[in-house]
Formats: structure tokens, C-alpha cells, sequence
């Protein structure tokens, strides 16, 4: 899809393409110091980059951004590629720029987890993993716990919580936090035209923006009414009372109620 892309004022349609042979080359001439080569090796592995952030897209991020924070692991790959290893360098190259993009999303999240809840959490979901092998099935949370506060002797390999004791709420609660968020305008469909939100999906008819507005401009038009007038409709359509009630309340007629009621209702029919 970068074929025909600018990405941080690089043409991605003219990226050049290195041989093996040649980065090994340019590898070897980098860690003597050629700065020429160097720059070489970058530019030659930009599309290594651009094939690395498709993965990350589809969490709202700038694509730009993702590039820029790409090509810094790619420079660290290449500054700390050992060529004596026999390894190819795209296989080293890859998870340094799959890390550095990931450290810029973790450090970058508008909601910040601490460590020991994404600890918590990545150490539940290797529990749940090796505990939906054993089991054929997928584990409660009850047995995710007890597995984690099982201790096993020292000669024996674990993945068990070495903190303090977890209860299952610790455990949802870790897993839930580290759940990307998405936001109410993510576009969850689109058939080439106008694209349908997340947004539209929801409704609430008690909370809804509709109600919501109607609301303020209906307490805008009572603000707008004399106290006895507004009192009447409060003791009317608030505390339920009849038009007897209300009178004899209020200390007047019954036919002075239903008077004042009707026109406060009109005034407030006309401001809505």
C-alpha cells in the first residue's frame, strides 16, 4: 500500500532495494567507520520499515510518526548489528524497529499503566495460555490465580507470580488496563462513502444528546417562570401531587392551580 505513499517527505515508490552481498558490504565498512556506507545501509532498509509499521495502523496512529520511530531502531540495528553472527541483518533489524515502535506507543498512551499492573498482566496471559493447553478449554479466573500464587520449588522452572498474593479482581483489573482504548469516532464500517463510527452506534435514551438538550432548555424556560409558577409544576410533575394537593399546599384554590399550571405549561411550550 506504500507504493504510492509519501511518508515524512520520502517518496516511497523510488526507495532503493539492497542485495544481500551488498548490505554485508556496507555492514562491514559501517564498523569501520565509513559514514557514507552507513547512511547507505539506512536508506537501503527504509522499505524493511515501511513493512514493519502496516502492523501498527490500525491503532490511529500518524503514519508519519510511526516511520520516524521505526527508522530510529533501524539506525540501532545498524549501529549494533554484530556481523561475525551468522545472521542476517533483516532478522536482527526487524524486532529492534518492532521494539522501539512499541516503546514509543507504551511511553506515548494517553492512559498510563504502570509497570507491576503490565507485568500482572502479560504474566496472567501466559498463565491463561498454558493453562488453555493443559485444560482444552478456556481457564476462570480462579484457576489463572491460583496458578499464579503457587509457588513451586526453587528447582523447578515456573511462570508463577513471585509478588505479593493476587485475587481474581487484581487479575481483571490488569487485563482490562491494558486493553487499547478506542475512541467513540473510530470508523467501524465503510462501503466507500460515508464511513459509520462507533459513535452511532451507542444510544442511551435517558443520557442520550437529544435528552440532553432538552433538558437545559427545559430548565432555561422553568428559570424563566414566576417561583409560584415553578413551584406548582415542581410539586405536579416532581413530587407527583394533585391539583388538590398542590392548592392546599400552596394555601390556594384548586381552580387558581389549574389556571396558573395551564399557562405556565403554555409559556414553556412556546420557549422549547
Amino acid at each position: 500500500m506504500f507504493n504510492k505513499v509519501e511518508i515524512c517527505g520520502v517518496n516511497t515508490a523510488k526507495l532503493e532495494t539492497l542485495g544481500e552481498a551488498e548490505k554485508v558490504e556496507l555492514l562491514k565498512l559501517s564498523k569501520s567507520g565509513d559514514s557514507y556506507a552507513r547512511e547507505k545501509l539506512i536508506s537501503g532498509n527504509l522499505r524493511l520499515v515501511l513493512s514493519v509499521i502496516q502492523k501498527f495502523l490500525n491503532r490511529g496512529e500518524n503514519a508519519d510518526d510511526l516511520f520516524q520511530v521505526g527508522c530510529i531502531g533501524l539506525i540501532k540495528a545498524v549501529d549494533n548489528f554484530d556481523i561475525s553472527q551468522n545472521v542476517k541483518f533483516s532478522t536482527y533489524a526487524v524486532p529492534m524497529i518492532i521494539g522501539e515502535i512499541r516503546r514509543f506507543l507504551r511511553d506515548n498512551n494517553m492512559v498510563r499503566v504502570s509497570r507491576s499492573i503490565r507485568d500482572l498482566a502479560y504474566r496472567s496471559l501466559c498463565e491463561k495460555e498454558r493453562l488453555g493447553a493443559k485444560l482444552g478449554r478456556e481457564p476462570t479466573l480462579s484457576e489463572i490465580c491460583a496458578e499464579l500464587n503457587c509457588h513451586f520449588s526453587s528447582d523447578q522452572e515456573s511462570t508463577a507470580y513471585q509478588g505479593p498474593k493476587v485475587t481474581e479482581a487484581d487479575i481483571a483489573s490488569a487485563l482490562d488496563a491494558i486493553i487499547t482504548p478506542v475512541s467513540i469516532y473510530e470508523p467501524i464500517y465503510s462501503d466507500g462513502g460515508d464511513s459509520v463510527y462507533l459513535s452511532d452506534q451507542l444510544s442511551d435514551e435517558e443520557a442520550g444528546m437529544d435528552s440532553w438538550t432538552e433538558n437545559i432548555a427545559l430548565a432555561e424556560a422553568m428559570k424563566a417562570l414566576g417561583e409560584r409558577e415553578r413551584n406548582i409544576l415542581m410539586l405536579r410533575f416532581y413530587a407527583d401531587k394533585t391539583q388538590t394537593e398542590v392548592a392546599r399546599e400552596i394555601g390556594i384554590s384548586q381552580a387558581q392551580v389549574s389556571r396558573l399550571e395551564k399557562s405556565a405549561l403554555g409559556r414553556i411550550k412556546k420557549q422549547l
